[in-house]
């Protein structure tokens, strides 16, 4: 049985993200993220990952956004952001992904995310909802949202 494990901000974690970048694309590359937050072990850390004996095999990145930058969720309340989620290619197909997003649907807040490299049909199957595109709020980005019950999009 494989389990979601929070991540430490170390150069451990940073030495494993190497194996991603090579195979995934730059916009899912998690390693700036974590040079930046790489501060003390006991930091909070915003990176999930799954992990095959030793081998990280499956990752995410997830932040929690204050309620008063929320403009999508009625009523507005913090949220999680999943920002990057990756698994290594010969581990695709076999469900880490959705593992990972049941671990962040856990939480019980709503959930935004972005669709990258042609997962809209992932985010569908996961539950989640494509927002009506609004310029100046997504500026670009194709957000999809999970809504956990009493809790409904913006108008």
């Amino acid at each position: 049985m494989f389990e979601v494990k929070r991540l430490q901000i170390n150069y451990k974690t940073l030495e494993e993200f190497q194996q991603f970048r090579e195979f995934g694309l730059e916009e899912l590359s998690m390693k700036e993220d974590l040079e930046a937050n790489i501060v003390e072990n006991d930091s909070e850390s915003p990176f999930y990952g799954i992990y095959d004996n030793d081998l990280l095999i499956a990752r995410m990145s997830l932040y929690k956004i204050d309620g008063k930058y929320d403009r999508y969720f009625q009523p507005a309340q913090d949220y999680y952001e999943l920002w990057k989620l990756e698994v290594l290619p010969d581990y695709r197909g076999k469900d880490f992904g959705t593992i990972l997003v049941n671990h962040a649907k856990s939480f019980g807040s709503p959930i935004k995310t972005n669709s990258r490299c042609r997962a809209d049909q992932f985010w569908l199957k996961m539950g989640f909802t494509p927002v009506k595109y609004n310029p100046m709020r997504d500026r670009g980005e194709n957000p999809y949202v999970w809504l956990p019950e009493n809790v409904e999009l913006q108008d």
